[in-house]
């Protein structure tokens, strides 16, 4: 069993990454196959040094219903794809216009806009074909794996992720609301945190009891982790978070310090890693690694 000590969750996370990180380069076509400068942009970004949490999660929520890793693996890269995807668009000039991206100069300003514009349309549609791959939903119902695909398609499209993030930026520069706020960040982050936790839970067999407790997870732990990043983008260093500090700020962008200020946005960030960690109460042990990436989402500095 694991403890919430944090040797202990750096050994799990980094098992975990290396799994993911070895599927991601098995399922990911080679640099030099035709067309070699798409394959390149999409393998830069993706290797770019992320967490994996997404695809973390998805794993640690199918071992919290007593699933193993390896049956979860090519959602867990799926994810992932559909993650940096929204990194690469996010990045580009139309958007939020960052030079850097995990300490990287991010995609376009390496491959030029166009080719980052088709490498995350690519990693998309990668996704959506590996979560439909029949060799990797071997053994798995099949009424689940549309249940998955139904579930991610939904929270990366318009009334999740991609809503999330056009309200986001309609909102730059304004007055906003709490609610506003809320709808922004439970969309644009919550979603995909929501479906990967559901996705790990069905595809390893849990009960509807499981599912739903690891659903109120997924929302409380996703917004947490939302909010902590906006609190890293005012207090964090370059260094530290990989991108420009302050860029929040000097955008006018929608964050919850802005909103709330500092301190209140902290206390609001660990009231929501408590009710998440509170969540799991029905899974027991197993589900230890999901009570410390709740905390680690709150308390990290990267």
């Amino acid at each position: 069993m694991m403890t919430s000590n944090s040797i202990e969750l750096k050994e799990y996370l980094r098992e975990r990454v290396a799994l993911v990180d070895a599927a991601l380069d098995r399922w990911l076509p080679e640099k030099d196959v035709l067309p070699p400068r798409l394959h390149e942009a999409m393998r830069y970004s993706v290797f770019a040094g992320g967490k994996r949490l997404r695809p973390i999660l998805i794993i640690a929520a199918c071992e919290a219903v007593g699933g193993v890793p390896e049956r979860v693996l090519h959602a867990a890269c799926a994810m992932e794809m559909i993650h940096t995807y929204s990194l690469i668009h996010d990045d580009l000039p139309a958007m939020d216009d960052d030079d850097l991206r995990r300490g990287q100069p991010t995609n376009h300003k390496v491959f030029g806009e166009a080719n980052a514009i088709l490498a995350g349309d690519a990693l998309l549609t990668e996704a959506f074909r590996l979560l439909a791959d029949t060799e990797a939903n071997r053994g798995i119902d099949p009424a689940v794996s549309l249940r998955v695909i139904e579930t991610i398609s939904r929270c990366a499209g318009s009334q999740g992720m991609v809503g999330g993030q056009v309200v986001d930026m309609e909102s730059e520069g304004k007055s906003l609301d709490f609610a506003t706020l809320q709808y922004i960040h439970t969309r644009k982050t919550g979603a995909l945190f929501r479906a990967s936790l559901q996705a790990g839970a069905w595809i390893g067999g849990g009960s509807d009891g499981e599912v739903a407790a690891l659903t109120r997870y997924g929302e409380t732990a996703g917004l947490a982790f939302q909010i902590a990043d906006d609190i890293l983008n005012i207090v964090g260093s370059q260094a530290e978070i990989g991108k420009d500090v302050g860029s929040d700020h000097a955008r006018g962008k929608a964050t919850y310090p802005a909103l709330l200020g500092l301190s209140e946005a902290r206390r609001r960030a660990e009231e929501l890693r408590d009710l998440a960690i509170a969540a799991l109460e029905p899974l027991g042990a197993n589900a230890e690694p999901l009570r410390a990436i709740a905390r680690y989402v709150v308390d990290r500095t990267s």
